[in-house]
């Protein structure tokens, strides 16, 4: 495990410099005046890219190792090898977008569509219950809606990695922290290779957070956004589906921050007559940026937006580990696990508003 980590870390790391080195000219395409742009000068898009060859290089070597014999207790059969063919249509496509700007956001939803159908029908990948009593029952008689709510999660879980992935460091650091996670209940029900997964997943997140925070001369891009949420997804539904003592709000919990910040923007979109594939500057993170992170007084305007920038991410690394921490303590105790989703939701709706009506403590812009 620790062997194909160091693989999929050195890669990641190594790509990623080279996209920094040789393919800054891409950059240049970007759109200067899109509400969503924080940051100053030409940044490529393609950490992805980097990460999804740092990620195929440690789980083939697995499986190489497997089938030589050396299983090392992981067993990383051709399995692995169906879940890196199932990723390719949602990241290939974010990685396009990356290149050249070009990608509507339906043809996106397409392929991570696609992702997703083919994680159901070639994976067999399916939520087996809900951990409660009726809907377990209504599962256990319907079994295409437990299909389908693998469905909705590995074709939306990319999209909402997307939409929290404003800052040098955000998006990336929750996506190691929830794979860290994952590892961690995986090694706690005897499951070694879907935790070499994930470590493996962290390692390449790592690789390309050295160029990303706090330096901020590489984005993960959509490629990146979606090569995350469709591992963690994949990962979180065979959890539960190969374990019955995982509760199925274990990912849940685990994952409510980007979720939420999901479903909640899409509510205050349509709530506001705009369709919720339109960009917008008023997502939580964009508001801890503008209203909580003081101004830095810097002569060189570059660098005082980066400094700004950099002091933002941490804010929601700590509101994520508000979620993480009882996901990974209770990780089998569904109705603790549910109390905490509901806990979360009503912090965040309280700490949204209270930024939004400038009633936000003075201690915490400091």
């Amino acid at each position: 495990m620790i062997w194909l980590s160091l693989v999929a870390f050195f890669v990641a790391w190594l790509s990623s410099g080279l996209v920094v080195r040789w393919l800054r000219g891409h950059a240049q395409r970007y759109g200067q005046n899109v509400p969503q742009r924080f940051h100053s000068g030409d940044v490529p898009r393609l950490g992805g890219a980097a990460m999804l060859l740092g990620l195929a290089c440690s789980w083939l070597l697995g499986i190489w190792h497997t089938s030589a014999g050396n299983v090392s207790n992981l067993y990383l059969g051709s399995w692995v090898g169906a879940w890196l063919v199932t990723l390719l249509p949602a990241v290939l496509g974010g990685i396009a977008e990356d290149l050249t700007q070009r990608l509507p956001v339906r043809s996106r939803l397409v392929l991570t569509g696609v992702s997703a159908v083919l994680a159901v029908a070639w994976l067999g990948l399916a939520v087996p219950r809900l951990g409660l009593p009726w809907l377990d029952a209504l599962l256990a008689a319907a079994p295409w809606l437990g299909a389908g709510i693998a469905l909705l999660a590995v074709a939306g879980l990319p999209h909402a990695f997307n939409i929290i992935d404003g800052y040098n460091g955000l998006a990336g650091m929750v996506a190691l922290i929830v794979c860290l996670a994952l590892a961690h209940v995986a090694l706690q029900v005897g499951d070694r290779a879907l935790a070499a997964l994930m470590v493996s997943t962290a390692a390449v997140t790592a690789g390309f957070l050295l160029w990303n925070y706090p330096r901020g001369v590489l984005f993960a891009g959509d490629g990146g956004a979606y090569l995350w949420g469709v591992v963690i997804a994949l990962a979180s539904i065979a959890l539960v589906q190969r374990h019955p003592q995982v509760s199925p709000w274990f990912p849940m919990l685990l994952l409510i921050y980007p979720v939420w910040e999901t479903l909640f923007s899409i509510y205050r979109k349509l709530a506001r007559g705009v369709s919720p594939g339109v960009a917008d500057a008023l997502h939580f993170h964009q508001l801890i940026y503008r209203r909580i992170v003081r101004s830095v007084f810097h002569d060189d305007e570059a660098r005082r937006m980066l400094m700004r920038n950099n002091r933002t991410a941490p804010y929601l690394w700590g509101f994520t580990m508000l979620s993480v921490a009882p996901a990974v303590l209770f990780w089998g105790n569904t109705p603790v696990l549910m109390a905490f989703c509901l806990l979360f939701v009503v912090l965040y709706v309280a700490a949204y508003l209270t930024i939004v009506r400038f009633k936000v403590p003075p201690w915490l812009q400091r």
